[in-house]
């Protein structure tokens, strides 16, 4: 690829950092990590952090601490990546898909309230492309329902409502750092919460249910310990947080490279037929994980054409997202109604998601444009 659809920004910092973890005695529960959830509570201003191996698997024990069962019911959005829904289904739970908007493929609130009933017993909420839900309207459902809400921030480290940065409007917030994500950890997440009782759940979840780790164990000459809960294997090593400690340094500047790229990206195609930009709404800001484009009628080629044009140019880009209740394990499980969704069968067929990455140049920006 010429211009790949996205590159990871590694710097000697983060190199140093990485190898310094790797001589250290601890490899796993260790100063890193504690270093990089302190952090990442000061940069979000939550309560409490507690890194884990994958976005996935943080997911996962959001609903686990929720104590999500066979049979609950969680509403989220089709428009969205599997493991949102697949986190529910770890926990023998239900995924509820409603309909998004389709101007900031966000969430439709109304979608969300006609979802609910008894077996109801969490919302999870998808700040897609970096920028958030509605979490107002959002927030009052979920006060009337009593019903919690978790935020799903894979996309949007960065990202504010009214001021109030994603992962902690709700009762959880979990974060991605896949190598395409703001920062990266190679593999690996966090998740946020200013709830004392969630926070002592997962953090003796994400190592299999025990009540005191190793390195507790030798500071206190004992060798005792005790299972509490079923658990799980959900860790974040140290050099991976050692990695992600050393890339969240520099958080803003990442954020502050993507917004000028596409505000450049903005310029360049507002005018152009057939094409629309990101659509950037009022008391909130857009960090753009990704810079989504649609592709109508008017256009001169369809959104796969043009996809397949671009690969020739040896530009890379991507469809995120085919919605959930096109993909055949969801389709075949729940026989839901494609006409449920419209919006979402509509972006199917038009979202177009093009290259944005830090190092990104002036002149990469200007050969994809052109091309398109």
């Amino acid at each position: 690829m010429k211009i790949p659809f996205f590159k990871p920004w590694i710097t000697k910092d983060d190199e140093n950092a990485v190898i310094h973890a790797l001589r250290q005695r601890w490899l796993t529960n260790g100063p890193n990590l504690e270093k990089f959830e302190k952090r990442f509570s000061v940069s979000l201003s939550s309560k409490y952090s507690l890194g884990v191996s994958a976005a996935t698997h943080g997911l996962h024990l959001c609903l686990a601490s929720l104590d999500i069962n066979p049979g609950d019911e969680v509403i989220l959005p089709t428009f969205t990546f599997s493991a949102t829904a697949d986190a529910v289904e770890y926990c023998g739970g239900k995924p509820i898909f409603v309909d998004v908007d389709d101007e900031t493929f966000n969430i439709i609130p109304t979608k969300v309230k006609e979802k609910i009933n008894k077996k109801t017993k969490a919302i999870i909420a998808v700040h897609y492309g970096g920028q958030s839900c509605d979490m107002n309207e959002l927030l009052n459902i979920s006060k009337k329902a009593s019903i919690p809400i978790i935020e799903d921030c894979a996309h949007a480290l960065g990202s504010l409502y009214n001021s109030k940065k994603c992962g902690t409007i709700g009762s959880l917030g979990c974060f991605s750092f896949y190598p395409t994500k703001i920062i990266t950890t190679g593999e690996g997440g966090m998740v946020t919460t200013n709830n004392y009782t969630l926070y002592k759940k997962i953090k003796t979840l994400r190592s299999h249910g025990m009540n005191i780790l190793p390195s507790d164990r030798e500071k206190n000459a004992s060798w005792e310990y005790d299972i509490t809960e079923l658990g799980f294997n959900y860790r974040l090593d140290e050099i991976r947080s050692a990695l992600g400690f050393s890339q969240l340094k520099r958080l803003n500047e990442i954020n502050k490279r993507r917004i000028s790229i596409a505000k450049i990206y903005s310029k360049l195609l507002k005018n152009v037929k057939g094409i629309s930009i990101p659509l950037i709404k009022k008391d909130r800001n857009h960090i753009f994980h990704l810079y989504p484009i649609k592709i109508d009628d008017n256009y001169h080629l369809t959104r796969d054409q043009l996809f397949q044009k671009l690969y020739s140019k040896h530009i890379g880009t991507s469809v995120q997202y085919k919605p959930l209740h096109l993909m055949s394990y969801y389709q075949k499980k729940y026989r839901l109604k494609k006409s449920d969704f419209p919006n979402a069968n509509l972006l199917e067929k038009q979202i177009l998601c093009l290259p944005i990455f830090p190092t990104m140049t002036r002149k990469e920006i200007d050969y994809v444009v052109s091309k398109i």
